[in-house]
């Protein structure tokens, strides 16, 4: 593209920016997705469990010391059973015989040498019962949390309730040039001859429209939607490692003949082909680091997490099936029953929720009444990602019986958070709801820590990523007499099924006690999900000893690794870096340097003794980024690359290597499109609205999103988190802007708009929305040649309009909900919707290019 055509630039960009800022100008307005009222549901009742005895019928002699008393009440008393390990590792069975019944101090003794007790989940023990040894349950990931969980209980909790990380050294691996397999098929015939199979085997579940699908889609109608599904399945490198032939060979899953080993040899042979026809791939060359798989790193997840009070834990570990385990080691265990295909396993822990619900089943819900009850307090912990911030009376977690009787409930409504909770101050159904302030938009569609909390004297509090959201209970506190034993926990919905929740939840626990702020925040920091410390080692090229660029890395979804906050560290705690220039750092995967993510290419740094911690090295760079996926996180091999670090210097990296500087045709080779710096583009905002930049709204979100706007004008150094930071800070001047009335009648003098009509005659922009449109492009876009003309910025900014005046209304919608048509005021917010949505054209428009690129 030339770089002088700068209005098809802006154009694009426009266009690219409006859509952006679309997304967040809909997610403002919690865009019509109506749920229906019903006040009649049934309750859902459960039947009432016995109360577990486990070694009360001990008869041997007593604990000889404190610590063996320890290990009876937390691990011992577990784990001897006949149905667990006591089956076989009693005093008569094998050795070591650390679950006989006959005494306690001599099951002490064999314990010992099986228990890790500076790291419980590195124990023996664990280590067997997490390889599919004598699992008493339907995971052996489950088994082996409720061993960790026991084992640490047991040996004893640090002072802040937690469990630490020690990294370990990984073994030196230089990086391999694997064959890959790109976005599009390999020419040959391969994978034409794996579709084949899959389309004609597994289109009954693995298909989008199939009764009984089950995602991955590997099995699509469409070959190249089927092929992108199948990227993670597919091992070129060791085809016989291949997920599909492993499934066929190694698990019996849906064999089409008699013999699952000859179905297996088919699928590998048409596996062999497809990597047949991929060329040969070329070693990666340059400063390079030491090579790491996702699994090759130190498991970080749930590092120091305050863990104490704690009754349910559910991490979604399992990756399959339709149970997801509680394994906080508390009995009874309340597994949650999944409606699959609604909801569905998410890579690196997690569940997505489209539709459905999880649901505790049977008999164990009730120990969430009788263990919470028992101390008049409860908190409830969530890592969770909204699917959108248009849901309203959607539920997250509910502990109830219907819409209308509940104990207590974590909702979303739009951008806010909501908490009803039973007590002796609050009805049946926990009325009134706490509910986190509207301005404060606390709720995003973004990973979020949620804790909500109740104790007799505060009553209910809201803590989001770590922080005391400062909204008060009316309510007050009280006790919790009324509670009812007979309720299910549900995630994703309510008992009637009509409160339906979208998003993903990576972790949920349950406390009979209220978390104070500073466990709170210990657990925040500790993270979620399937994370590891990955360490790439670099001694070879600083000259330190064991010196690595650690990095937090997780699975983020099925698609993609986060990677997160690198630092400069060394394992030798005597070693001290002196003076290390470090420049333009990559990531590679594979052998070749990943496509998309680079966010650390622009980094020119140097780790120095000064800037530089023993304990904790020194931080390169506080943002993340997101990685694609190729061959899934078994076979994916991770590398960096360097321009420059230490004395290594004039290094090309593997795939954005200068090579030979190519003759500039026409142009002096300095491109003369640049982007505005943060200060600029806050000044222009308040320039063209006329909000000033000290009002305290606006102040407040360019504090919050100064750090993620662009720091250079170089167009290459734009980055989508740049757009994402500028649409915030644009939607709050329009915000600003159209909620002060002289402010807006000033912007909009000359153009005859009433804010009190319509801008729409059945849901087609009319005179009115015309006008405003053409004011908008007058006062933001303006008629400079480079810019898109007033048809380009119409086609753009009318279907947002058009869209969010929609005035066809179902007859059913909740009378909360109504009049949320254009020259309406919408009965929730008091706000005249014409108003509303002028704001989201606004924000539409200042957030584009046109208000960006100089």
């Amino acid at each position: 593209m030339s770089i002088n055509s700068k209005k098809h630039m802006r154009a694009h960009n426009l266009s690219i920016g409006t859509r952006l800022a679309r997304f967040a100008a809909v997610a403002a307005l919690g865009a019509l997705a109506l749920a229906g009222c019903s006040g009649g549901s049934t309750t859902e009742q459960n039947p009432v469990p016995d109360r577990p005895t486990a070694g009360a019928d001990y008869v041997g002699p007593g604990a000889a010391n404190d610590d063996i008393q320890a290990f009876r009440n937390e691990f011992w008393t577990n784990i001897r059973g006949a149905d667990r390990c006591g089956g076989c590792h009693n005093a008569t069975g094998q050795s070591p015989s650390f679950a006989r019944s006959d005494d306690v101090n001599q099951a002490y003794q064999q314990a010992t040498g099986i228990v890790n007790r500076e790291n419980p989940s590195l124990s023996t023990l664990v280590a067997k019962v997490a390889g599919g040894h004598n699992c008493w349950r339907g995971d052996p990931s489950a088994c082996a949390s409720d061993l960790t969980r026991w084992i640490t209980a047991w040996v004893g909790a640090t002072g802040t309730g937690g469990k630490q990380i020690t990294l370990l050294e990984p073994e030196p691996v230089n990086p391999g040039a694997g064959k890959r397999l790109e976005a599009t098929p390999p020419s040959g015939m391969g994978w034409p001859a794996v579709y084949a199979l899959l389309n004609q085997h597994c289109s009954g579940c693995h298909q989008s429209n199939s009764a009984t699908q089950q995602s991955p889609f590997f099995a699509a109608d469409d070959i190249n939607e089927a092929y992108l599904a199948a990227i993670p399945k597919i091992n070129v490198n060791t085809p016989e490692q291949s997920r599909f032939v492993v499934r066929l060979g190694q698990e019996n899953h849906n064999c089409w003949t008699a013999s699952c080993t000859t179905d297996a040899q088919v699928m590998l042979q048409a596996i062999r082909q497809m990597a047949a026809d991929i060329p040969a791939p070329v070693p990666p060359a340059g400063a390079l680091s030491k090579a790491l798989k996702l699994y090759d790193g130190t498991v970080a997840s749930g590092g120091n997490r305050y863990e104490a009070n704690m009754i349910a834990l559910y991490e979604f570990k399992t990756g399959s099936g339709n149970i997801a385990y509680d394994t906080s080691g508390v009995a009874p265990a309340a597994d949650l029953e999944l409606s699959v295909p609604g909801v569905e396993w998410v890579g690196g822990w997690g569940i997505n929720i489209r539709s459905g619900r999880a649901k505790t089943f049977g008999a164990p819900s009730r120990k969430f009444h009788d263990l919470i009850k028992a101390t008049g307090e409860y908190s409830i912990e969530a890592w969770v990602t909204p699917g959108n911030v248009t849901q309203e009376d959607a539920r997250i977690i509910s502990y109830s019986g219907s819409t209308t009787v509940r104990n207590f409930t974590m909702g979303q409504n739009l951008y806010n958070y909501e908490f009803a909770a039973r007590s002796s101050e609050t009805d049946a159904n926990g009325m009134p709801k706490l509910i986190t302030d509207d301005d404060a938009e606390r709720l995003q569609a973004s990973l979020q820590h949620v804790v909500m909390t109740f104790d007799p004297i505060n009553g209910r509090r809201i803590y989001v990523n770590g922080e005391y959201t400062g909204d008060l209970d009316s309510a007050g506190g009280g006790t919790l007499e009324a509670w009812d034993n007979t309720f299910a926990l549900y995630m994703g919905n309510e008992a009637s099924g009509d409160r339906q929740w979208q998003g993903v939840l990576r972790l949920v626990a349950v406390y009979n006690r209220a978390l104070n702020l500073q466990q709170i925040k210990q657990n925040f920091e500790a993270g979620v999900g399937q994370k590891f410390f990955l360490l790439f080692g670099v001694s070879e090229l600083v000259n330190m000893p064991k010196a690595y660029i650690m990095f937090e890395a997780t699975q983020y979804d099925s698609y993609g690794y986060l990677f997160t906050n690198p630092k400069f560290i060394s394992l030798d705690g005597t070693a001290m870096p002196g003076s290390i220039p470090l420049k333009s750092m990559r990531i590679g995967v594979n052998g070749a340097e990943a496509p998309v993510g680079q966010a650390y290419r622009l980094i020119d740094t140097t780790i120095n003794d000064q800037l530089y911690s023993a304990a904790t090295g020194q931080l390169i760079s506080s943002v993340g980024t997101i990685i694609p996926s190729e061959q899934g996180p078994d076979f994916d091999q991770f590398f960096l690359c360097f321009d420059r670090i230490g004395t290594r210097t004039d290094e090309a990296c593997t795939r954005y290597a200068v090579g030979i500087k190519p003759d500039m045709v026409g142009s002096t080779g300095v491109s003369d499109i640049g982007v505005k710096l943060f200060d600029a583009i806050n000044a222009t905002m308040s320039s063209i609205t006329g909000v000033p930049e000290n009002n305290a709204k606006v102040k407040a979100t360019y504090a919050n999103v100064r750090q993620s706007l662009p720091a250079v004008n170089d167009i290459g150094g734009y980055l989508s988190s740049h757009q994402t930071s500028l649409a915030q800070l644009a939607l709050q001047y329009c915000n600003v802007l159209m909620d002060t009335p002289d402010l807006r009648t000033s912007f909009f003098t000359g153009a005859t708009v009433d804010f009190g009509q319509p801008l729409t005659t059945n849901n087609v922009l009319n005179t009115n929305g015309q006008n405003v449109v053409n004011q908008l492009f007058t006062k933001i876009v303006g008629s400079a040649d480079s810019q898109p003309n007033n048809t380009e910025f119409v086609s753009d900014v009318r279907p947002l309009i058009e869209s969010l005046c929609d005035s066809d209304l179902p007859l059913n919608v909740p009378a909360d909900q109504k009049n949320l048509a254009c020259g309406t005021v919408n009965q929730r917010t008091g706000v005249n919707r014409t108003v509303e949505v002028i704001k989201a054209a606004c924000g539409a428009a200042l957030g584009s290019a046109a208000t960006l690129v100089q």
